[in-house]
């Protein structure tokens, strides 16, 4: 078993529970691990036997595109859409970071982590 990470993909997104946040948008961070069977890949050198990270990277962004009022539902969502989508993996940790959250205070970001 192998871990697969990609991790500082950032995005422009309208995630927030309250109307400013769903109007003027805010910068994410997300990290992704994933654990799934790199033997074949390994040995075969061959991009189909391996986990594709640019389908991995685009499921994610078409993810992050759907506006939601909780970043737990945005974690859970990409988690759902990646074991739909890629059988073959054992389990992933996607993380989501709103950066600068509009909380009253100076806040570099806060975060949810979610494992499936």
């Amino acid at each position: 078993m192998g871990i697969i990470e990609i991790e500082g993909m950032e995005f422009f997104a309208y995630h927030g529970h309250y109307d400013v946040e769903q109007k003027i948008g805010n910068r994410f961070l997300v990290d992704i691990s994933i654990e799934y069977d790199c033997s074949k890949a390994a040995d075969s050198d061959r991009l189909d036997d391996a986990l594709d990270y640019q389908k991995v990277y685009l499921l994610i962004k078409k993810e992050m595109g759907i506006v939601s009022n909780l970043l737990e539902h945005v974690v859970q969502r990409i988690l759902d859409a990646l074991k739909s989508q890629f059988p073959g993996i054992q389990k992933a940790t996607v993380k989501v970071s709103k950066m600068n959250p509009p909380m009253g205070g100076l806040i570099e970001k806060v975060s949810v982590t979610l494992s499936a």
